[in-house]
């Protein structure tokens, strides 16, 4: 049969929680799947123009012509599945996940095959239930012409697949949620701090501007009698046009301060203006013109001004005695902050973030924040099973860590990263404990991860909770995976599913939540759906069962590491 190659948009899509389902009700599924391609996803495939090319018991594979069209037709397809079923019990629902590609593929007869093809699968692998991924050629087709937000889920290395895939969530502008709660206002003075616009003209210097908001954010949060919204709460605000009521309102803050950063040559321009978020009536504003050799002095004269404004008993001085600034060498703080860039942006690139931490301090030994990023990033190299050399990472990850340690004065970023990655590795979880209360939403989640594995669950919870509400609007998985956490720990199965599946549906490439859940689900008698998830894992990293010496508590690490013995027992 002869062969031919075209450039396709390939959909491929499955049923999550299959087995379990057929295991329940092996005929009412059947006749539920039936119905769903005949009402449903067939009509709306037809409907978009594209061919199905092969089907499975659970799954189907589908070619378009419009790249457009494919994506148009996930939505659609998802949209109408959330509302058929909106009735049903979580345990009773068909709910499918989608993957999308646009690529090469072999043409043989009426079947497509190659990596175009295998991309796709791979892709719809990785997503939730009831949603839709894209890989980055989907996205640079279609990321102007749609409605759709699409959301940088970063590189992940697939199986079989040489290269590294970046992946996109697709999220439903016109959908209709309910809106966030509003949040009452804390008993101290409130700020959050929105991204400031990059004026320079060069897309290239937004790591900067950035930066610029999280050195503000930083130097305000050092003021005990202010509460300060994190970063990536304030950050999810980027690129949209700003209603300060409603910014106050979703994040429960009386203040918000908004501004422009314009770097040009060796000079720098800061300008900001301070909001009241209640009235829309602006407090303050100002310009600050200066060297690129100024900049530290320029970040604590905005944050300064911003406290004395806000509470006029703050001595302003507090702020600029308080910064500590950490290097006055601009190329390690480039360095750093475009390492710290690679880090939020959670896109996989956490050697090359290493990498650049390690650059800046090897310029300025003394420069606390790459220390103990530093250290956080051999800690995640561990976590993730990407470490090359296990006992290496370990023992540059303590030493960067206790060296920030030395360094950090009063700052409590450096703090809580440094105390974090020395109770992974094993030091004294008592101390890491006592260095990390502090009073901003990094080190509340800090305590949390760390009370987590010293054995103390409840008290996880509750800082989680605060962590949560000092950054309602932050892609909150990791949070919402302590939570879950601890209530497995704590045998109360219930409660830890539902935050363990938020926790994947908000950063499905951190591979810890997965882990729990199979364990949860194996002790729950739910063996089909801690299978899938084993073989879901499989499918990502070759680390299905990891180190877990980091939980303290021998019942803790007993009931995990047994839940995944028990998830892969039963594997078929």
């Amino acid at each position: 049969m002869s062969q031919t190659r075209r450039l396709a948009a390939i959909l491929a899509a499955d049923v999550a929680g299959y087995s379990r389902l057929m295991g329940a009700d092996e005929e009412g599924t059947l006749e539920r799947l039936k119905a769903l391609r005949r009402e449903l996803v067939d009509p709306t495939i037809a409907k978009h123009k594209g061919r199905i090319v092969n089907t499975t018991g659970d799954g189907l594979l589908v070619e378009f012509a419009s790249i457009v069209d494919a994506v148009r037709c996930a939505v659609q397809v998802q949209q109408a599945m959330s509302e058929r079923d909106a009735g049903a019990g979580r345990d009773n629902r068909i709910e499918l996940r989608i993957g999308i590609n646009l690529g090469d593929v072999i043409v043989e007869g009426d079947d497509l095959y190659g990596d175009g093809v295998n991309i796709a699968a791979r892709i719809e692998a990785l997503a939730d239930a009831g949603g839709v991924f894209v890989s980055n050629t989907v996205y640079d087709h279609v990321r102007d012409r749609l409605p759709f937000v699409f959301e940088d889920l970063g590189e992940k290395q697939v199986k079989n697949i040489a290269r590294p895939v970046r992946v996109y969530r697709v999220r439903d502008l016109a959908s209709k949620a309910a809106p966030p709660p509003t949040l009452l206002l804390p008993d101290k003075p409130s700020i959050a701090v929105l991204p400031f616009a990059n004026m320079s003209g060069d897309p290239e210097q937004e790591y900067f501007a950035d930066g610029m908001v999280e050195e503000i954010i930083t130097a305000l949060s050092r003021i005990r009698s202010l509460f300060v919204i994190a970063r990536n709460s304030s950050f999810t605000y980027k690129g949209q046009a700003i209603d300060v009521k409603q910014v106050g309102r979703e994040l429960g803050v009386r203040y918000v301060l908004e501004g422009s950063v314009r770097k040009a040559g060796s000079r720098v321009r800061i300008t900001g203006q301070l909001i009241d978020a209640a009235t829309s009536a602006h407090l303050w504003a100002e310009r600050f013109d200066g060297l690129l050799q100024d900049v530290f002095d320029m970040q604590d004269q905005v944050a300064s001004s911003v406290a004395g404004v806000i509470e006029p008993a703050l001595q302003a001085a507090e702020t600029a005695r308080s910064a500590g600034r950490s290097t006055t060498d601009l190329t390690a703080y480039d360095l750093y902050l475009r390492g710290y860039a690679m880090v939020m942006s959670r896109s996989g690139q956490t050697p090359e973030a290493l990498l650049l931490m390690e650059q800046a301090f090897a310029r300025d030994p003394g420069y606390g924040p790459a220390l103990a990023w530093a250290a956080f990033c051999c800690a995640r190299l561990m976590i993730d099973g990407e470490s090359q050399d296990l006992p290496g990472d370990r023992q540059k990850g303590i030493d960067f860590a206790r060296r920030a340690l030395k360094v950090a004065g009063d700052d409590p970023a450096i703090i809580a990263n440094a105390a974090e990655a020395l109770a992974y590795f094993g030091e004294d979880i008592g101390t890491m404990m006592t260095l990390v209360d502090r009073n901003f939403a990094r080190g509340w989640h800090v305590s949390a991860n760390i009370r987590f594995w010293g054995g103390y669950p409840d008290t996880a919870i509750e800082h989680a909770g605060m962590a949560l509400r000092l950054s309602p609007r932050a892609r909150v998985g990791n949070t919402f995976f302590r939570i879950g956490a601890a209530h497995f720990v704590s045998r109360r199965f219930d409660k830890a599913v539902p935050n363990l599946l938020i926790a994947i549906e908000e950063d499905p490439s951190f591979l810890n939540p997965r882990r729990f859940l199979a364990a949860c689900y194996a002790h729950m008698g739910r063996l089909d759906d801690a299978r899938e998830l084993v073989a879901r894992l499989r499918a990502i990293t070759r680390n299905v069962i990891p180190d877990a010496s980091y939980l303290r508590n021998p019942e803790h690490r007993e009931l995990f590491l047994s839940g995944l013995r028990l998830a892969m027992s039963e594997e078929t």
